[in-house]
């Protein structure tokens, strides 16, 4: 499995009236952990749609388990695994202000599908960086 790690410093626009981060905002954050987990392959989603393929995520959830709020700094733990030749799934763990605990986890599964719309292999430079 290939893991990388992002941080971000929590922003006012992220959160609700409390301070607090609007969940949705974690599906976001993903989307930064898994570009940089391909990016530290050598490889950038613009490359990769430029070649033809999309991972479009099909299946996403988060489990929240202690608020994270403005200006907090947020680790986010990305791993990738391949789990067949068109679909890879990442799992996520966010971490703030240098805690060990898990403020949020979370998983989205991918699948590769080219310009037509219709499933396909994932780059073979893909696979290989995952497998």
């Amino acid at each position: 499995m290939k893991t990388a790690t992002s941080t971000l410093r929590v922003r006012y626009a992220e959160t609700d009236q409390m301070g607090v981060v609007h969940h949705a905002n974690y599906f976001v954050w993903f989307e930064i952990g898994r570009t940089e987990l391909l990016r530290t392959l050598g490889w950038t989603y613009r490359e990769m749609e430029a070649s033809g393929v999309s991972l479009p995520v099909i299946e996403a959830s988060c489990q929240y388990k202690q608020p994270v709020r403005y200006d907090d700094e947020v680790l986010i733990i990305t791993t990738g695994t391949l789990t067949s030749a068109i679909r890879m799934t990442f799992t996520y763990e966010l971490r703030t202000n240098g805690q060990s605990t898990a403020a949020a986890t979370g998983r989205t599964e991918h699948a590769a599908v080219g310009t037509d719309g219709r499933h396909c292999r994932l780059p073979a430079r893909v696979r290989e960086a995952f497998a």
